[in-house]
C-alpha cells in the first residue's frame, strides 16, 4: 500500500555501513511490535495510538456545538495552556490559517494564547486587549496547577467575571482537564463550566487529537473532520507491520545516524506555515527522548529565511547535524514572477516562473550542498498543505516517535526531567511546603 506520505532516507546511506540501514530497519520493526502490544515502558500511556480511529463522534459534536455558540457574540476566544496543551493547536492553526489572518475580516472569534509563558508585559498587553473585546477561555490543564496556566487562568477568569458576572462567566469559560481529580476539575464542579476530558492515558506532547488540540482548532474555523480523517488513514498505513512503513524507515535512519555521532537533528521546512509544527515536534522528540543522558537534540530551522542566519553553520560546523526535510508537493495558491522592463535587478530569467519553482530550485540545491558537507538528509513529503495531510504528518510523527523511543531504549511516555525545575521554582517563590528547599537555593545564590 502507497503511504499518504512519502519518507526517503537515500542520501544518509553514505553515513553509515554497508547494510547497517536494513539491520536498523528490523530493530525499527521489532520496536514497533514492542510499542503496539503494549509490552514497552510506559504503556499506560499509549491513549494515542488508537485515538484517530477510537474518538467518541458525541466529543466532536459537543466542541462544534462550543463553535457554534460562541460565533453569535464572541469576539476574541483566550487558550490557556503550555507545552502539549498548547503547541499542538498553535502548529495547527498557525499551518491552515491565512498568513496575514490578523489583517483580515473574520466570522470567527480571534484566538490568541496564554500561560505558556510568565511575561508580565505579555499579560498586561492581553488584559489591555480583553478590555476591547467580548471574551471567552478554553484553559487547558491536567491538574490545575502548573504555574503559568494557573497565573494566566487567574487574570483571564477575573476579567470574565468582573465584566460579565458570574453566573454569565460559565458561559464564557470551557475547561479540559482530568476527569475526576485536580484544582481545574474541582473549579468545573462548583462553576459550572462546560469541560471535556483529557484522558488519563494521553500525554501532553501526544494530545493533538483530543479536545486539547481539538477545540481550539475548531475555534479558529479549522476542518477538524479532514484533520482526523487524515490521522486516521495515517494510523491504518503506519499499522504495515513490514520494513517499508515510513514510521519505521524514519525511526531506524534517526537512530543509526544517531549511533554514528549526529548527535542532533534539524528539522528543516521551506514554508514559513509549519514553524510551529517544527515547535510542536521539539517537544514531541525532546520530551520523549531526552533521558539517562541519552537522545538526539531535537532543533529546528527554517528555510530559506535561516540559510542567512544558519546556513554557513550547517554547511561547516561541526559534524554532529543531521537535517528530516518536510517538503510539500504543491502550494495552494498561484504566484508568478512578474517581468521588469528594466531589470535593473536582472532578475527577468525568473520572470513567468512561480514561486513554488523558486523554492524546490532552493531546496534541492541546499539539500546536495549539505550532504556534500557532510549533513546526511531525511526527507518527508506531503502533497499539500492542508488539514487532512497535516493531521496524516502529526499522527506519522507521533508513530515514530514511540518507535524511536523504545529504539533508543528509553520510556518514551514519561517527563520526570520536567520536575526538576518546577520544585526549584516553587521554592524560591515560597510555595508552602518548599520552604526548606528554598532556604538551600538561596544559600547558593
Amino acid at each position: 500500500m502507497k503511504s499518504i506520505l512519502t519518507f526517503n532516507g537515500k542520501e544518509a546511506l553514505s553515513f553509515l555501513k554497508e547494510d547497517e540501514s536494513r539491520q536498523w530497519e528490523e530493530k525499527a520493526l521489532q520496536a514497533m511490535e514492542t510499542l503496539e502490544s503494549g509490552r514497552g515502558k510506559g504503556s499506560d500511556f499509549l491513549g494515542w495510538l488508537h485515538l484517530p480511529s477510537e474518538i467518541s463522534p458525541v466529543i466532536i459534536e459537543n466542541i462544534k456545538n462550543i463553535v457554534e455558540d460562541w460565533k453569535k457574540d464572541i469576539d476574541l476566544v483566550v487558550v490557556i495552556g503550555i507545552g502539549g496543551s498548547y503547541l499542538g493547536a498553535k502548529a495547527v492553526i498557525e499551518a491552515l490559517s491565512h498568513s496575514f489572518a490578523s489583517l483580515l475580516p473574520k466570522a470567527e472569534p480571534r484566538l490568541v494564547f496564554a500561560g505558556q509563558n510568565i511575561g508580565e508585559d505579555y499579560l498586561a498587553e492581553l488584559k489591555e486587549v480583553m478590555k476591547t473585546m467580548s471574551v471567552a477561555c478554553v484553559v487547558i490543564s491536567k491538574s490545575g496547577t502548573t504555574t503559568e496556566p494557573a497565573i494566566a487562568f487567574r487574570i483571564v477568569k477575573q476579567h470574565i467575571e468582573t465584566v460579565y458576572g458570574k453566573d454569565k462567566a460559565k458561559q464564557r469559560i470551557v475547561a479540559i482537564t482530568d476527569s475526576s481529580r485536580g484544582a481545574l476539575r474541582n473549579m468545573v464542579s462548583k462553576e459550572g463550566y462546560r469541560s471535556f476530558i483529557i484522558p488519563d492515558n494521553v500525554g501532553g506532547r501526544f494530545s493533538v487529537f483530543t479536545p486539547v488540540g481539538l477545540l481550539p482548532v475548531a475555534l479558529a474555523g479549522i476542518d477538524i473532520d479532514a484533520l482526523l480523517e487524515g490521522s486516521r488513514d495515517m494510523e491504518k498505513d503506519l499499522a504495515q507491520k513490514n520494513t517499508d512503513n515510513p514510521a519505521v524507515k524514519y525511526a531506524a535512519y534517526r537512530n543509526a545516524l544517531y549511533k554514528n555521532g549526529k548527535k542532533t537533528e534539524l528539522l528543516v521546512n521551506y514554508d514559513p506555515k509549519l514553524h510551529y509544527v517544527t515547535e510542536w515536534w521539539k517537544q514531541l522528540f525532546g520530551e520523549s527522548e531526552g533521558k539517562e543522558h541519552l537522545g538526539i537534540f531535537p532543533a529546528g530551522v527554517d528555510f530559506t529565511t535561516d540559510l542567512h542566519s544558519m546556513g554557513q553553520y550547517i554547511q561547516d560546523g561541526e559534524r554532529h547535524l543531521f537535517e528530516t526535510v518536510i517538503s510539500i508537493t504543491s502550494p495552494n495558491r498561484s504566484l508568478t514572477i512578474p517581468e521588469d522592463t528594466e531589470n535593473a535587478d536582472g532578475m527577468n530569467y525568473l520572470a513567468g516562473k512561480h514561486i513554488d519553482e523558486c523554492n524546490k530550485m532552493a531546496q534541492l540545491g541546499t539539500r546536495l550542498a549539505h550532504v556534500d558537507g557532510g549533513v546526511p538528509n531525511l526527507q518527508i513529503e506531503i502533497p499539500v498543505l492542508n488539514a487532512y495531510y497535516l493531521g496524516a504528518l502529526l499522527y506519522f510523527f507521533e508513530k515514530a516517535c514511540g518507535i524511536s523511543g523504545y529504539l533508543l531504549g528509553v520510556n518514551p511516555f514519561n517527563q520526570e526531567g520536567v520536575e526538576a525545575y518546577k520544585k526549584n521554582m516553587f521554592a524560591l517563590l515560597n510555595k508552602p511546603g518548599f520552604e526548606a528547599q528554598g532556604d538551600i537555593l538561596r544559600k547558593r545564590l
